[in-house]
């Protein structure tokens, strides 16, 4: 599944639209008391409140924003899982009866609490429908229309959201004109932050994937192991932070631990070049590199003395297996934005990668300093900084 897809499926979810279709609602109450199911109900979705729906569409549509292999997993099922989850939930995608698509939902309820102690209240809500992804790209010389272009891809989306206590506060009572203490108990469902969730079936190719299902976590690079491997079946997958890991250790193993800031830019640079060839390119899938892709970023980034054979032993080394491939778009910040954070005890400096160039380590009267080549003066709270002379002429 790429960001296009999951996109066009995102779009989806709003009220009236044409391309989504929504059948049935099932929602699930938890106590963190108990660690039982509470309370469920279902209902077809369109007598539904329109207040309401419109709450859950805002949710789902949180549900599937962020990037893959940091907020959204593509996985595949465990072979060898017992009673796997990918036979219940593919019968609960095939069948047309509502009362057995509620049964199977509540047994995946009953994995989720199998081994697990929730810190709140919790609300699991299952939905079913059907979407519609383009099977060909638009023709607009024959003004086709867009309907024309789309197959319908039945869906089984689930959103997990945290509850709270509604705060404490103090109300003016119009009619009675007297002051009130708000004493209302019912908890809070916090629909726009969902906890995880998922989405089944994945997408590729635009076609629908009953052996993959797309698993979505609220905090990023943090996917719930629990629900990925005891409630899905899904086999553990790599994460971006986990990537960058590998990526900055096997750049250590091959270039030294200590790199100046021109060069881990040049690095960058070269890695967001693969990333703009794919994306110009219009391929489908993010690029990769492998070790002979690595050695060559690295050469081109002017640091010496590299051989193929280094690098190859440095992925042994550091992932075990020579041929591992990494996504580029995973071991590097995001290139167009401050996204490297330079941390010491006096302050924080945010800086993009196309800009690390600009910042260096000095040593200066035997201490070490941050020095930033700017352009323009600086200014301070309104005052224009006095440029020092730091080396007489």
């Amino acid at each position: 599944m790429n960001k296009k897809e999951v996109a066009h499926i995102r779009k989806q979810f709003k009220l009236d639209h044409d391309l989504l279709n929504i059948y049935d609602i099932l929602n699930v109450y938890i106590t963190k008391e108990t660690n039982e199911v509470y309370h469920w109900e279902r209902h077809p979705f369109e007598l539904v409140d329109r207040e309401k729906q419109e709450l859950y569409m805002g949710n789902f549509k949180k549900l599937l924003t962020g990037d893959l292999d940091q907020k959204l997993f593509e996985l595949k099922f465990q072979e060898a899982a017992e009673d796997p989850a990918q036979v219940l939930l593919h019968q609960a995608l095939v069948t047309g009866d509502p009362d057995e698509w509620q049964d199977l939902m509540l047994l995946l309820v009953d994995r989720m609490l199998v081994d697990t102690k929730f810190e709140r209240d919790m609300v699991a809500t299952f939905v079913r429908g059907q979407y519609y992804l383009p099977t060909k790209a638009r023709n607009e010389a024959t003004e086709e229309s867009e309907k024309n272009e789309v197959f319908a891809h039945p869906f089984i989306l689930c959103s997990v959201n945290s509850t709270e206590k509604q705060r404490k506060t103090l109300l003016f009572d119009y009619v009675e004109r007297e002051f009130k203490y708000n004493i209302i108990v019912d908890p809070i469902i916090k629909l726009s932050t969902p906890e995880q969730g998922f989405l089944y079936p994945s997408v590729t190719d635009n076609y629908s994937d009953v052996n993959r299902v797309l698993y979505c976590t609220g905090k990023s690079n943090f996917p719930d192991p629990h629900f990925v491997e005891n409630v899905l079946n899904g086999e553990r997958s790599v994460t971006a932070l986990e990537e960058r890991a590998i990526f900055e250790d096997i750049v250590k193993e091959v270039a030294g631990e200590q790199l100046d800031s021109a060069t881990i830019a040049h690095v960058y640079e070269e890695i967001n070049r693969v990333i703009e060839i794919n994306e110009e390119s219009h391929e489908e899938e993010p690029p990769k590199l492998d070790y002979k892709d690595l050695e060559r970023v690295l050469t081109a980034s002017g640091i010496e003395d590299l051989t193929t054979e280094k690098v190859e032993r440095a992925f042994e080394t550091i992932v075990d297996n020579k041929n591992y491939e990494m996504k580029a778009t995973s071991v590097m910040p995001k290139f167009t934005s401050k996204s490297i954070k330079i941390e010491t005890k006096v302050a924080t400096i945010s800086v993009s990668p196309q800009d690390l160039r600009y910042v260096k380590q000095v040593n200066y009267q035997g201490r070490r300093c941050i020095m930033i080549e700017v352009d323009e003066d600086v200014v301070i709270e309104g005052f224009t900084l006095n440029t020092e002379k730091l080396i007489n002429e």
